[in-house]
């Protein structure tokens, strides 16, 4: 049975709330004082591993759609993907003022420039907001075919995202290590795609 306009018109409400509301519990647990000792770690890593979560959300709908056949389930990829430009924004955020200092904002390009792993971060994050600054219909119509290889830049930071947070940890633990291999099963789903590139 495939989804209607009504139910996915709900879809995107869930999907808006299960990409807003850990930001309440996030905003909650700061101020409770629930986190660790280092809360300026633990709202980084929230905030970077909600980006993870909402991009690879936004991989896994082409394929769903796909195989599910429900195409209707395309029309929830927009959001996705701006939410987790939004979680990514939030994520240079809080490194930007709760690591640096608003004092030491100076420093962030010199920290962009001398750590690779925030190199490979930021480079995600401008790509995403290019994707995100032309997400919209009147763009995809004016940029016509180029629209689509620009948006073709998520799977590099589908490939720089999870290989930042594999770095940043500076051990191998499970978790980026999860991140990573969802990532590339959802990339190796793509390989026609990726095939017809090559002729």
């Amino acid at each position: 049975m495939r989804l209607t306009a009504k139910q996915i018109t709900w879809l995107k409400v869930v999907l808006h709330l299960a990409a807003f509301l850990p930001f309440l519990w996030l905003f909650y647990a700061a101020s409770q004082g629930l986190l660790s000792a280092d809360p300026a770690k633990d709202i980084q890593h929230f905030t970077g591993r909600m980006a993870l979560k909402l991009l690879l959300a936004t991989l896994l709908v082409t394929p769903l759609a796909r195989y599910g056949k429900q195409p209707l389930l395309i029309r929830t990829r927009r959001l996705l993907g701006l939410w987790c430009f939004a979680w990514a924004t939030l994520h240079l955020i809080s490194y930007a003022m709760l690591e640096l200092g608003i004092s030491n904002l100076s420093l962030l390009g010199r920290e962009l420039v001398t750590r690779p792993y925030l190199t490979l971060g930021i480079i995600s994050w401008l790509v995403l907001l290019s994707l995100a600054a032309t997400s919209t219909q009147s763009l995809q119509r004016k940029l016509g075919p180029r629209w689509q290889k620009l948006h073709n830049l998520v799977y590099l930071v589908a490939i720089l995202a999870p290989v930042h947070y594999l770095w940043s940890v500076k051990v191998i633990s499970p978790q980026p290590l999860l991140y990573a291999l969802g990532a590339f099963i959802l990339l190796a789903l793509r390989y026609k795609k990726f095939r017809q590139w090559r002729r």
